[in-house]
């Protein structure tokens, strides 16, 4: 009989997004409550697994963060412990070992690993070296496989919605074309929902294909009709004709080193130049990433937290617990990592956007 598991890690890496604090005060409150495990919080991601930073998590200091945004723990999307920056020095080395050994010294039997690919893609590497991990899927880019959601989606979308609601008005007063830029790097679901909520007029997305004419023809067809605005979302993700990202810097860090932005801005200046309709843009940047998490959001974190904690209990290790077709589930992590899940041009949301007058630049 194997001995039972009394003692894990618990990690939050890559971006931070609403919603992480639900599942680690799940994960930890469902370990303490059903199982009798201790719980120790890994700061900072991988960094504080490379660097032994690691505290306590207890009942008490688990209360009272269900509504809070960003992650107690602290979080990075850079700290790789198979290709880790010294000090910030640009200085890279292999410390997965240095990982494995304060993993062990600090007691830990098993490592929930809460975020989104990059981090799914280390927990697995970190499989290799023998330690048990599971996966809780976390981005609000929805881009994961193996979950039909992930948490601080819904979050995002709602800052994106009441970002429209407010530049309808000014959109309106002055008799322009207002584009939102959204989060979601090379997928749309953040531009699509958001944009459907919003009630945007155009929605530009990586997975379907647009062209400049389409969208300027679009803006003359609503001036024609009486309405002389529009609002287009586009996602930061979107090609320009010539194939090409808008990338905004570069962070060789990163586990994704292109950051994409401004494409938004791109497009305003194009518009005005086919149109001669005064164009501007809005960049949202992180702000999709901020605040207290949705309701909806800390019901779904929740869910995660005590699913992935009682498969962790039950040694089930090496999967990612997922929300499919309204069910909780478990997918293998090597199925998972390193992939996308995009925007489907045929699914049922994109005909009925269509069927309400949504444009997509395609037709």
């Amino acid at each position: 009989m194997t001995a039972k598991i009394s003692k894990i890690g618990i990690l939050t890496g890559g971006g931070d997004c609403p919603g992480l604090n639900a599942v680690i005060r799940a994960v930890a409150k469902t370990a303490i409550n059903d199982y009798g495990i201790q719980c120790i919080g890994i700061k900072d991601g991988f960094e504080g697994l490379v660097l032994n930073k690691m505290i306590d998590l207890s009942y008490e200091n688990v209360s009272g963060i269900l509504n809070l945004g960003g992650t107690i723990l602290g979080t990075s999307n850079r700290a790789d412990p198979f290709n880790f920056d010294i000090e910030n020095t640009g200085n890279k080395q292999d410390l997965s070992s240095q990982a494995v050994d304060n993993f062990h010294k600090a007691g830990l039997q098993a490592l929930m690993c809460i975020g989104g690919d990059g981090t799914l893609s280390i927990a697995y590497n970190l499989m290799q070296k023998g330690i048990p991990c599971v996966g809780v899927p976390k981005t609000i880019d929805n881009d994961l496989f193996g979950t039909d959601i992930t948490f601080g989606f819904d979050s995002a979308v709602h800052i994106i919605t009441e970002a429209l609601d407010r530049l309808h008005t000014t959109a309106q007063s002055h008799h322009r074309v207002m584009i939102v830029e959204t989060m979601g790097r090379y997928a749309g679901w953040l531009a699509l929902y958001g944009g459907i909520a919003g009630g945007g007029d155009i929605i530009i997305i990586p997975e379907i294909d647009y062209s400049l004419e389409t969208v300027c023809e679009r803006v003359h067809e609503r001036n024609k009709k009486g309405k002389r605005f529009s609002i287009i979302v586009i996602s930061e993700g979107v090609k320009m004709p010539s194939g090409d990202y808008q990338i905004k810097t570069r962070d060789e860090g990163s586990h994704d080193p292109i950051r994409l932005g401004g494409i938004s801005i791109w497009l305003a200046r194009k518009i005005e130049k086919m149109t001669g309709i005064a164009a501007r843009a809005t960049v949202l940047g992180h702000l999709q990433r901020g605040g207290s998490p949705t309701s909806t959001d800390r019901v779904l974190a929740t869910q995660f937290g005590q699913v992935a904690m009682k498969n962790l209990a039950e040694k089930n290790f090496g999967v990612m617990v997922g929300m499919n077709c309204g069910e909780l589930t478990t997918t293998p992590i090597p199925d998972i990592a390193n992939k996308q899940r995009l925007v489907g041009p045929n699914l049922p949301i994109i005909e009925i956007a269509r069927s309400v007058g949504t444009s997509f630049g395609d037709i």
